[in-house]
């Protein structure tokens, strides 16, 4: 029989042998085609590219059910490309807030940085302006905590 093994996906996809099997237990590949004298699992060029699509939704935090319903979707292709628009959109939105989280951090660490600097450096106003950064930035950074 031919076909890629699953060290061939795997090594491919990016995805790791037991996520790959789990993907096939909850439906999100599949049914994968088996070896018939070893059993092995034999992948398809088209289980290849569900796979590859699942691990870049899956770096991009999308979970189980909305990687299932993305799936599912592909193959309805055109009739359900509004769902897929909403799906992938709904994602966008969770990763500008992430962004927005990341950027608030990067400019505490900054700050804090330019204070510390300005410490070692024995600049006073240095120091205060850090601390003035700072004290604009702790609102910011206080609300990702919540």
């Amino acid at each position: 029989m031919t076909g890629l093994s699953i060290q061939d996906v795997s090594r491919q996809s990016g995805l790791s042998e037991p996520t790959l099997r789990y993907y096939e237990e909850v439906g999100l590949l599949g049914p994968i085609a088996r070896d018939g004298s070893s059993g092995h699992r034999r992948y398809s060029e088209g289980d290849l590219d569900a796979a590859q699509v699942l691990a870049c939704l899956r770096a991009m935090g999308v979970g189980i059910e909305d990687m299932r319903t993305y799936q599912a979707n592909r193959l309805l292709g055109h009739a359900a490309a509004g769902e897929q628009r909403d799906i992938l959109l709904r994602h966008a939105v969770r990763v500008e807030e992430q962004l927005a989280t990341l950027r608030t951090h990067l400019d505490y660490l900054r700050a804090k940085a330019a204070l510390w600097d300005a410490r070692a450096r024995g600049d006073v106003a240095g120091e205060a302006e850090a601390h003035v950064e700072l004290e604009a930035i702790l609102p910011r950074l206080e609300e990702t905590f919540r």
